[in-house]
């Protein structure tokens, strides 16, 4: 059994190619023509990046863009022009390779006025650690402002780091890996006196503020985001919940629903009980099931990667439609997401080498990474 397939489908194996020296340039994404001219979209590139893993605006700033990468700085872009040199650099403190890295940046609602940003990566010994900067300029952070926010304790397996920040309100969300290995041994997931493969919030304003578990049973929710666009003044939550050897899924609810909701993860993959290393976790009950999952028979899938419900009018084929890919595949797809089920899951005709992550600037326009470094913005056709 292949050391992907032991460990479950996650970044792993993909995510250590960028260690490796590149054996030529990026390949062009491909677009299968009549797909993509059904679609209506397509890709225009912003830059190459060194192992770009996610991609950002920060609220007050609109004419900036921000690139995370993975071994540990941000770069800005403005205008759409790279800005010499790093946004934030924090390379030393960040373990990097594998599934490690800085992997996301959040800036909260008041952020202008604030200047208080929040980054998340596993440290030097692998421990999880959200830290809070202040901002130097529209364009430089204060290295020196660092204060630590979370540190969650990840030391016995270099996988399943989770990764994402998102700020709802004044609120800081972010979602954790079960710990690692296969099958999460310590069931982490279902403990909820353990913070690992959980969904958790926090108040970053108030000093000393403990993160307050607000979901379970996750396996590795990589990317996930909120969705402002299908019911405004009801905000729901779509998350890409990396799989183990079978399937992959996409869970989404309200944000109001999430709150307590157990996404099953190890007595489920996917829609079906999970029964393959380490398992035995008896069905807890009342569970939250995907609304959408694939199998990894389809066309070498390997590890999904969450996008964003498409508020960007115009992209008129894809507007209040859910964007996600997965890792090894590279092709963009699309569906229409629903509280109880997806529909009309289908391929954009595009695909990106090896996509770590989606993101999205303040006018609500939507961008990809490929791992390989290039970024993408998604456009009208």
């Amino acid at each position: 059994m292949s050391m992907l397939r032991r460990f479950g489908p996650t970044l792993a194996v993909l995510l250590m190619l960028v260690a490796l020296p590149s054996c030529g340039e990026a390949r062009s994404p491909e677009t299968t023509a009549t797909e993509a001219a059904r679609a209506g979209v397509g890709l225009k590139s912003i830059g190459r990046f060194d192992a770009p893993v996610y991609v950002t605006g920060a609220p007050g700033f609109p004419r900036l863009l921000f690139v995370v990468e993975q071994g540990g700085a941000v770069r800005v872009l403005r205008g759409g022009r790279r800005v010499r040199g790093s946004f934030l650099d924090i390379s030393g403190l960040v373990s990097s390779g594998g599934e490690r890295g800085l992997l996301s940046i959040a800036f909260p609602p008041d952020y202008r006025r604030s200047g208080r940003l929040y980054v998340y990566y596993p440290d030097r010994q692998g421990d999880i650690r959200i830290d809070e900067f202040r901002r130097r300029s529209a364009t430089r952070a204060a290295p020196g402002s660092r204060r630590a926010l979370v540190e969650i304790p990840h030391r016995q397996n270099s996988n399943h780091n989770g990764g994402q920040l998102q700020f709802l309100g004044n609120l800081l969300y972010f979602g954790t890996g079960d710990g690692g290995s296969a099958g999460d041994p310590p069931n982490n997931a279902q403990n909820r006196g353990s913070r690992l493969g959980k969904l958790l919030r926090v108040d970053p304003r108030r000093r000393g503020a403990r993160p307050q578990i607000y979901s379970y049973g996750l396996r590795n929710p990589f990317r996930f985001s909120f969705d402002t666009v299908t019911r405004p003044g009801q905000p729901r939550i779509a998350i890409g919940d990396v799989g183990q050897d079978r399937f992959e899924e996409i869970d989404y609810t309200t944000v109001a629903a999430a709150r307590g909701a157990n996404f099953g993860w190890d007595a489920f993959e996917g829609f079906a009980p999970y029964r393959d290393a380490n398992s035995g976790t008896p069905d807890p009950g009342d569970t939250v099931r995907p609304i959408f999952a694939y199998s990894h028979s389809r066309g070498g899938s390997c590890s999904v990667i969450g996008g964003y419900v498409v508020g960007d009018r115009r992209l008129r084929s894809l507007y209040k439609r859910y964007v996600y890919a997965d890792l090894c595949e590279g092709e963009l797809r699309s569906l229409v997401p629903h509280l109880r089920r997806a529909s009309g899951e289908r391929k954009l005709g595009l695909s990106v080498p090896t996509p770590s992550s989606f993101g999205e600037d303040e006018h609500g326009r939507v961008y990809v990474c490929s791992l390989e470094g290039p970024v993408y913005r998604l456009v009208p056709r």
